[in-house]
């Protein structure tokens, strides 16, 4: 059964302070992932390099945060989850500092891996509200933890915009030093350390094979697209992904502090949420990447509606809203009905924003109705995957757990990437000799995106459920899942 840490000071206002500080930990890490997105046509001139080299500034940080995630999880678990909350920050300061002060592509370059570590805030962050909050406070905590992943994303955008309009880019890497640094001030003054801990000693090599499997897989899914799917660059590391993987797998099975519990991920809760996860990273993430491009398409093209990078922020701006005030609502229906109820339903909503926006591209309400609806979707579910996580693991285990959790969030992030660049170049139309998707490609990807979700339907209702907590769970007897509901 979990042991609740007291946190001093009055218990309502002092868990909730601990849960807003922990959830703007959360949205500093997610602003990180959009920073450059906007700005991707322009730093091949900012930087004096080329379009391709510009696009490593998202692969890298997108590659660094799924490896130093489970990393920064394990580390956690063991030396405490709170101490390396802030090594996370730490990085991230430090490699905004390096973006803030230099033209030098390879050294930006090395800033943006610096900032991707950060990822792992997300899951640490959710650790530490089941190791410190009261019961009734884990549920809802999470849930807004869990979104901040798509608050952050939401508000960067026009964040972005008006900064890149109306100041250097570099004022963008030196506010997000700022911000790290004041996220790091209030985590050592208001978040108390936990004094869970697994001990023993770091799986290096572990942790050595799992990076290397990661870059294979998540490079070869980002640049596929660029480098061809058939070509044998890409066909090469997803062959060595797949025998990196194998003998990770064979050495994590045998070694006695490994850097993940594959017996206990090989739980069918554990297992089935975590690809339930790479399911539900793929629906969500694909109204992040073609509304503002739906948004800044001309009206030429049949759906678009001509606006600029900074408006079309503001119009999407109630996606990331949606996603915070949504958020209790998922936890609310977790603590009634389970984390099992909560995904089908979310799950279910998922379905219906994205088979909405595939058919409708106009007027203006209606196309961001069906993406907030994708958002709203995407907050139900978001915050019932570490719950159900929690529930079905050790409590000595919920850093790695969590991260790893994540790390299948990024891994169905980086395919919907994959996906969606393969169908908008595949269809397209010309307005003004320049190229852009057809409508027919974007219906195809909220399709796509739509089937993700219903299948991540069927494995919802296909997970064991879990004991509320308070009983005796999974996660305190190490047995398989009891079918309570």
């Amino acid at each position: 059964m979990r042991t609740a840490l007291h946190i001093s000071g009055p218990p309502l206002r002092r868990s909730r302070t601990v849960i807003g500080v922990l959830a703007s930990c959360g949205i500093a890490v997610s602003l990180m992932q959009t920073l450059v997105v906007p700005l991707l046509p322009e730093f091949p001139r900012l930087l004096d390099t080329t379009p391709g080299n510009a696009a490593w500034l998202v692969t890298a940080a997108l590659i660094s945060g799924a490896v130093f995630s489970p990393v920064l999880g394990r580390l956690g678990d063991m030396y405490g989850k709170r101490r390396m909350l802030l090594v996370a920050l730490g990085l991230m300061a430090l490699g905004s500092a390096i973006g803030a002060v230099t033209d030098d592509f390879a050294a930006v370059l090395v800033g943006r891996v610096l900032q991707g570590t950060a990822v792992g805030v997300v899951p640490l962050g959710i650790s530490i509200m089941r190791d410190l909050l009261p019961e009734d406070k884990v549920a809802s905590g999470v849930a807004l933890m869990s979104a901040t992943l798509g608050i952050g994303g939401a508000i960067g955008l026009p964040i972005t915009g008006v900064v890149a309009q109306h100041l250097s880019w570099h004022w963008l890497f030196a506010g997000a030093v700022a911000f790290a640094l004041l996220e790091m001030l209030l985590v050592r003054r208001i978040v108390p350390e936990s004094a869970l801990r697994t001990g023993g000693r770091f799986d290096l090599l572990g942790a050595v094979g799992l990076s290397a499997a990661l870059t294979c897989l998540l490079l070869a899914t980002s640049k596929g697209n660029d480098w061809g799917w058939s070509s044998a660059l890409v066909l090469g590391l997803f062959g060595g992904a797949a025998v990196l993987f194998a003998a990770w797998g064979w050495y994590e099975l045998r070694t006695p502090a490994p850097l993940v519990n594959l017996r206990v991920s090989a739980r069918p809760v554990v297992l089935l949420t975590n690809i339930n996860s790479v399911l539900v990273g793929m629906a969500m993430f694909a109204g992040f990447l073609v509304g503002a491009q739906l948004m800044q398409a001309p009206e030429a093209t049949g759906y678009g509606f001509g606006m600029s990078l900074v408006l079309s922020g503001v119009v999407l701006l109630p996606i990331g809203s949606a996603m915070g005030v949504f958020s209790p609502l998922s936890a609310r229906i977790t603590r009634r009905w389970g984390p099992r109820t909560t995904l089908i339903t979310g799950s279910l909503v998922l379905v219906a924003g994205h088979l909405a926006s595939s058919a409708l591209h106009g007027p203006l309400p209606v196309v961001v109705g069906g993406l907030t609806v994708v958002a709203i979707g995407g907050a139900l579910v978001y915050g019932a995957l570490p719950t159900t996580i929690m529930r079905a693991v050790p409590s000595t285990e919920t850093a790695a757990a969590n991260s790893l959790n994540t790390l299948a969030r990024s891994i169905g992030t980086s395919g919907c990437s994959a996906v969606v660049a393969a169908l908008t170049t595949g269809s397209v139309v010309h307005v003004a000799g320049v190229e852009y998707p057809s409508g027919a490609a974007y219906s195809a990807v909220f399709l796509v995106a739509g089937g993700a979700a219903a299948l991540a339907v069927l494995l919802a209702a296909l997970t064991p459920a879990l004991p509320a907590p308070g009983s005796t769970t999974a996660s305190d007897t190490a047995a398989e899942p009891v079918r309570s509901r």
